[in-house]
């Protein structure tokens, strides 16, 4: 292994002598005018590479210090501009929000107007049953606000469900897209009656509820009428709208059709319903067992 000298000379001295001796050979030369002499030779092979050699670090050092100088400029301006953005996106996002809500309360309005001889009461969809669909949940009026068991609930364009259960501040709703549920409805143009039953399985599917018993006339009835409730109904004031028909076909009895409905309500995505105050008081035996 190769030992080091004990006596070698550190770098940055051996740089101070030759920068000391390079100081004094320029004094020299300029002190005794020495030009054009042998001083002078070593001096242009020597200080004119050392002076461009300097000129370029300087040079290299002054356009990093401005390219750097610019570069925190342009991640200052950067930042300010990310600022900007998150504060117009955020400003963007309540915009949305707040016409997302505007728009659900002109349903609302809407909707009140279409059904303008029943009392109402608007409430909030406050929690649900945990699944895709508000097939039974929660909204933030009760019966310190009137309402009762029995009640028909609406939002959008039609016919949400009923109230099953109530409490002082809250209350709870079926739709009529739950398993549970069956509304006695008829085709709007012919009053042709039938039963709507909810089913979440063709909901997931499809979108649809189904329809079964509807007695009407060969084509009578076609894709896109209008189901409502009936006035045989036992508990839903007669003629809200229930949704339209997506798919009929005639039973094998021969006798009755069954089908789809795709409802009046996005059942995915309620915030916001009416109570109707007045409850169906007439009770009709053959509706036994049918909401």
């Amino acid at each position: 292994m190769k030992r080091k000298s004990k006596h070698s000379i550190p770098t940055k001295y051996t740089l101070l002598v030759l920068t000391i001796i390079c100081v004094v050979v320029m004094f020299i030369s300029f002190t005794l005018n020495l030009s054009g002499g042998p001083l002078n030779s070593v001096a242009g092979y020597i200080f004119v590479p050392m002076q461009k050699g300097i000129n370029q670090v300087g040079t290299w050092i002054v356009n990093r210090t401005d390219e750097l100088a610019s570069l925190k400029d342009v991640m200052q301006k950067n930042k300010d501009l990310q600022a900007k953005v998150d504060e117009l996106t955020q400003e963007l996002n309540t915009i949305k929000l707040e016409q997302y809500e505007l728009d659900n309360l002109r349903e609302l309005m809407d909707l009140d107007q279409k059904y303008p001889s029943y009392d109402k009461v608007a409430a909030r969809v406050i929690a649900n049953d945990g699944g895709n669909w508000f097939s039974t949940f929660l909204i933030d009026k009760g019966e310190n606000d009137g309402i009762e068991k029995d009640m028909n609930v609406i939002a959008g364009s039609g016919l949400v469900g009923i109230v099953i259960d109530t409490g002082p501040n809250y209350a709870k709703i079926r739709s009529i897209i739950d398993d549970a549920s069956n509304v006695s409805g008829m085709a709007l143009s012919t009053a042709d009656r039938c039963i709507v039953n909810g089913n979440l399985a063709s909901m997931n599917e499809n979108q649809v509820i189904q329809f079964t018993g509807l007695k009407c006339e060969d084509n009578a009835v076609k894709t896109g009428e209008q189901i409502v409730t009936s006035h045989i109904s036992d508990k839903y004031l007669e003629g809200i709208l229930v949704g339209y028909i997506n798919a009929i076909e005639r039973d094998s009895n021969n006798l009755t059709y069954s089908g789809t409905i795709t409802p009046a309500v996005d059942f995915q995505h309620l915030q916001e319903v009416l109570v109707v105050l007045d409850k169906k008081t007439v009770h009709n035996k053959t509706s036994k067992g049918k909401d």
